[in-house]
């Protein structure tokens, strides 16, 4: 490292400690934004997650390094701050600062606050060079997306698209649908715009065909509770006689469930594909929580 790097280092390295002071302090992390992400990558970071607020920051650190060694611009940041903070792992300034410039570089928004424009430095922890996927990651391979993450995301929704969630929210339950999932629908069909139309004519939060609209009593597709009612309806119907595995009523939901059982499974269109991809990486679990009706 040149000299003239030194004080940029020394100048980055005070402003980080200053802002993750609250955090170093004991402040709650808060949950991983809920993305499309990797399932397998979610997971680890929300594993990590929640092992930060059981006061496990150990675990916490095997997490995110996997995480981050399989690409996460989030396990990179989570991990660069633990490295900073001493937390979990011993406190190493250089390889907290060289994580946080990676993810910066890398769109990372609160990285970059914290580092500016500082290029990433020169040493990597060990775990992300040669260590092993930790055991723990595919605990919980089969739950679903954790609430805390979904209440996120709808927190930070603009004020129009967090009603129309809030909406989604409330009315799920009554038609015995995990409210997580029927979010993951809403977000992939028209991402909260009431006023949704697709070129085949669906219209809406849940992009209802006129036909399907029909068929579950829905008068007005562009009314938002009309809408999703129908929508809910529709997808607990699907999840019944799809025994509650979550690829085939997504499929369905998006082909028509003729199509699922033509081709007894997913069928081979590349839209209803990376719909079901979409799905599952948002809701996480193969098979649907059941609801006790609300």
């Amino acid at each position: 490292m040149t000299a003239s790097r030194l004080p940029r280092l020394l100048a980055a390295l005070l402003l980080t400690v200053s802002a993750l002071g609250a955090q170093a302090a004991g402040a709650e992390p808060e949950p991983p934004a809920w993305s499309d992400e990797a399932p397998a990558i979610a997971r680890l970071l929300e594993s990590g997650y929640r092992a930060e607020l059981g006061r496990q920051p150990g675990v916490a650190a095997v997490q995110y390094c996997a995480a981050a060694r399989d690409g996460s611009v989030e396990g990179q940041y989570r991990l660069g701050r633990l490295y900073l903070m001493g937390q979990g792992v011993a406190r190493d300034n250089q390889v907290a600062i060289t994580l946080l410039s990676i993810a910066a570089q890398r769109g990372h928004e609160k990285a970059a606050s914290l580092v500016g424009a500082l290029e990433a430095g020169e040493r990597l922890p060990d775990c992300l060079l040669t260590g092993a996927a930790p055991v723990m990651a595919a605990a919980d391979a089969n739950e679903a997306v954790p609430h805390e993450v979904v209440e996120r995301f709808v927190r930070a929704l603009p004020a129009d698209k967090r009603r129309h969630a809030l909406l989604v929210q409330k009315l799920a339950p009554r038609f015995r649908v995990d409210p997580r999932l029927a979010l993951a629908i809403v977000r992939t069909e028209s991402n909260f715009d009431a006023a949704a139309r697709s070129p085949r004519n669906a219209l809406g939060l849940m992009q209802l065909i006129p036909d399907t609209a029909e068929r579950f009593g829905v008068r007005d597709a562009l009314d938002p509770e009309q809408n999703v009612r129908g929508g809910l309806a529709y997808l607990r119907w699907l999840l019944s006689q799809f025994k509650g595995d979550v690829a085939l009523a997504a499929a369905a939901y998006n082909a028509g469930e003729g199509n699922v059982l033509r081709y007894k499974g997913v069928p081979p269109f590349a839209e209803t594909q990376e719909y079901v991809r979409r799905i599952l990486a948002f809701y996480r679990a193969p098979r649907h929580a059941e609801v006790l009706k609300g």
